[in-house]
């Protein structure tokens, strides 16, 4: 009975380590919303929706935005730095993602149940092509600590929902360095593929 106890005490003071642990490693709200406007052009910064994370780790809008751009700040519990900003039109078809994996779904399920869901018309896809933006640096490249970031890439997609290499003119991969392709084609997933040449 005593042996239990102290299993199940040192059980709880490991989890409430581990807690504590995760929270002091989400950046300040100001912090997070920087970060996360780098990935968005220049001139829709000001205005852009940016999600986060508060202290808990639960992920919440930090900053209501007024054009039509979402930015989406670091996640902490996963390494390296990635920040990303898409048009809002592509926010219905996000935010089921991330609804699908919060429930464990693994890539393949999110894909399938997506595509069934965007062509029965219950998951609204954009009517016009609309881009995401992803910025991202290696894990020791990123203090969370002190927010500093450096080397960072930047890269572009463009959904547009069950275009096909045939009518865009795309590739299905890329032959060239930076070289535009098509991704998923055919599906409510396809997008453009621009990486540039890393340095």
């Amino acid at each position: 009975m005593e042996k239990q106890y102290f299993k199940n005490s040192f059980a709880m003071v490991f989890v409430a380590l581990a807690i504590g642990s995760f929270a002091q490693n989400i950046p300040e709200a100001a912090i997070q919303i920087k970060h996360a406007l780098m990935a968005a052009p220049e001139e829709s910064r000001n205005d852009a929706q940016v999600y986060g994370y508060d202290k808990n780790g639960d992920f919440k809008i930090l900053r209501p935005g007024k054009n039509n751009l979402i930015c989406l700040a670091d996640d902490p519990a996963q390494k390296g730095f990635n920040v990303s900003c898409y048009h809002k039109d592509l926010e219905p078809f996000m935010a089921r993602g991330r609804e699908l994996k919060t429930e464990g779904k693994n890539f393949d399920q999110v894909f399938a149940i997506r595509e069934k869901e965007a062509r029965s018309g219950k998951l609204k896809m954009p009517l016009n092509p609309s881009t995401l933006f992803v910025l991202s640096a290696d894990d020791d490249k990123y203090n969370p600590e002190s927010g500093e970031v450096k080397d960072t890439y930047l890269r572009y997609v463009v959904y547009i929902p069950y275009a096909t290499a045939e009518s865009t003119g795309l590739p299905v991969k890329p032959t060239l360095p930076g070289m535009p392709w098509i991704m998923d084609p055919g599906t409510h997933r396809a997008h453009i593929m621009i990486s540039p040449p890393k340095n």
